[in-house]
């Protein structure tokens, strides 16, 4: 068969076929992990911030943004239990510029929430902001949700968490003495109620039950100091060790994953990390994700 002859019998379709075949065999674009360095706070949370294309990305015009730092502890911002009130505020900031009509800071804490919201530096932090409120949790305004989990069939989550436009994780990178460390993943325990303690039963597959149903549009890990030891508490300066770092991503798993070797650790010694992974809720093999210096 001559050229010509083989172009008729072939048709049309001969010609797509190079562009069907690249569809077909293109590689999944890589998860895209920023880590910005350096002591000025809000500076390298910016940084991480637009190494993923900046907070327009993930906040349009008019939206209500909620910002889920770690309050939970009545803990000084030395002692790194709770999310650095500094990368918060970037954080907010970073919203409010994007357009957001109103941005909402909360956590469910652990000790007393009004004792967490000022010893943490929260309350200062975000003093006098317009449009932005930091309020603490209403337990009228938790509603039970279907999960249909493999541990949790339901559960109560907080109904302004569930509404909201966006909603972006900022979670401290820390130890834990039942899931050895705290980051992304279970940061969605600050928006759940009922027995919270339930979920020790089965730990790592009660998160990826939640994490499964509610999705961060971004997270963002602040590793400026870390706890490394005695958590999620902690109450020792000997534990803290600064990093001056924060993490950026889309891909909570992977921003977990990459933090995790802060401490020492690989993605997989966390079981929350691998449960999640397994669920398809992100890429936990560091090299299959594009980390980013910034």
């Amino acid at each position: 068969m001559d050229r010509r002859s083989f172009l008729k019998s072939a048709g049309v379709g001969a010609l797509f076929a190079p562009v069907l075949a690249k569809q077909v065999f293109a590689a999944p674009e890589q998860p895209l992990v920023a880590v910005a360095e350096g002591k000025d706070y809000p500076g390298i949370t910016r940084k991480a911030i637009n190494a993923l294309g900046g907070m327009k990305r993930f906040v349009k015009t008019g939206d209500t943004v909620v910002v889920k730092p770690n309050i939970g502890w009545d803990r000084s911002v030395d002692l790194a239990a709770n999310t650095h009130p500094q990368v918060v505020r970037a954080v907010v900031e970073e919203c409010l510029a994007a357009g957001a009509r109103r941005v909402k800071v909360f956590d469910h804490t652990c000790n007393d929430p009004r004792r967490c919201y000022v010893n943490s530096g929260m309350e200062a932090a975000l003093k006098g902001m317009r449009q932005v409120e930091l309020k603490q949790l209403e337990p009228e305004r938790f509603r039970k949700v279907a999960l249909n989990g493999q541990f949790l069939k339901e559960w109560e989550l907080y109904d302004e968490a569930l509404s909201a436009n966006v909603y972006i994780n900022v979670p401290i990178a820390k130890h834990h003495g039942l899931s050895r460390l705290t980051l992304g993943l279970k940061n969605v325990m600050g928006i759940m109620g009922g027995n919270r303690g339930y979920t020790h039963r089965n730990l790592d597959t009660a998160l990826a039950d939640v994490n499964s149903f509610f999705k961060p549009h971004l997270t963002i890990i602040d590793a400026t100091r870390i706890l490394t030891a005695h958590g999620p508490q902690g109450g020792n300066i000997a534990d803290v060790k600064v990093l001056n770092t924060v993490i950026a991503s889309r891909d909570v798993v992977a921003a977990d994953a990459f933090a995790t070797t802060l401490f020492g650790l690989k993605p997989a010694d966390i079981a929350v990390t691998v449960a999640a992974h397994k669920r398809g809720l992100g890429e936990m093999n560091l090299n299959n994700v594009k980390v980013v210096r910034v």
